[in-house]
């Protein structure tokens, strides 16, 4: 019998549908979704993760661990590392959480274009704003979107946005094959080529030591006067005070932040300060149904591995 953990916070229901997907003579399955039970835990063999981390000490507090597998396709949560060094087998879901994230994405541009937390924020106010940022909203028609990164979720980003009459670069380390940008109307550009020529910039890429602050002062100052910048990826990738300082001297019209690197943001930090700059908690890929294209991503590497043979998504090789 191989224990399963199911830890972190999850929609509803997750818990019954990966029991019934799951056999029960092959898989103890439970769930933990406190900190506190989470760091007293020891038994896992296998370890669904979401929210919490896995650094070192967790892998090495849980003696019998086999594998982890993440809901979602980041995996910075876990020490990669030192799962590798003890045989532990590292998944994720890649392209499961896309769509979520890319709407999102597209929200959140449409939100700031047209100021709506400054409408809101005036309406509370008393002040009818019907007038007060008519020079300072904008559509996302005509505009020239900067992707920095062209995988599942950049290039569902692209799609998308092409819908309102949009037209899309992208900036990536490994360029996409012809036959894919053309698909998708992606047209690859160097990252100061996209810095300075983009009208809004949303970044879809993975925080690595090469990619933290890929977007920091001098990057913003690149950028066009009175651009958008949009993180949906992780907290790091921009430099979230020199943002601040960007939007509040009206170097840029706004941002929209899913992700920041003070995770969770206190109330009193700059980046809840103007009504320009809207910051949700982390919550592009969570919504009730996602678990309904992850579980049986998840059940399918579980399945694999006890089978003996490789996982579809593996991200370490021990």
């Amino acid at each position: 019998m191989i224990k399963v953990v199911l830890a972190g916070n999850y929609p509803n229901q997750t818990f019954e549908k990966l029991r019934a997907l799951l056999p029960e003579d092959a898989f103890d399955l439970s769930m933990v979704d406190n900190q506190q039970d989470y760091d007293a835990m020891t038994d896992a063999e296998i370890m669904i993760l979401r929210i919490f981390k896995a650094p070192e000490e967790v892998i090495r507090r849980n003696t019998r661990l086999k594998m982890i597998l993440r809901w979602g396709a980041g995996f910075d949560s876990v020490d990669i590392k030192a799962a590798g060094r003890r045989g532990i087998l590292v998944t994720n879901t890649p392209g499961a959480n896309a769509n979520a994230v890319s709407e999102l994405a597209v929200l959140l541009m449409l939100a700031v274009g047209r100021k709506l937390l400054c409408h809101t924020e005036s309406l509370k106010n008393g002040v009818w704003s019907k007038n007060t940022f008519l020079n300072s909203s904008f559509c996302l028609n005509n505009k020239r979107v900067g992707i920095i990164g062209g995988g599942n979720i950049g290039r569902q980003v692209a799609d998308k946005v092409q819908s309102f009459g949009a037209s899309v670069q992208y900036y990536d380390v490994f360029r996409l094959p012809s036959a894919t940008e053309q698909a998708h109307n992606m047209t690859f550009v160097p990252l100061e080529t996209l810095l300075e020529t983009s009208d809004i910039i949303s970044l879809h890429i993975p925080l690595l030591e090469s990619t933290h602050h890929i977007i920091g002062a001098e990057e913003l100052q690149r950028m066009k006067h009175g651009a958008i910048i949009i993180n949906t990826a992780r907290g790091g990738l921009v430099d979230d005070h020199a943002l601040a300082e960007a939007v509040q001297s009206g170097k840029l019209a706004g941002a929209g932040l899913d992700v920041v690197e003070d995770e969770p943001l206190p109330r009193d930090h700059v980046l809840l300060k103007d009504p320009n700059i809207i910051v949700t908690p982390h919550v592009a890929g969570g919504t009730a149904d996602i678990g309904d294209i992850i579980l049986p991503m998840l059940v399918k590497d579980i399945l694999s591995f006890a089978a003996g043979t490789e996982p579809a998504h593996v991200v370490n090789l021990p």
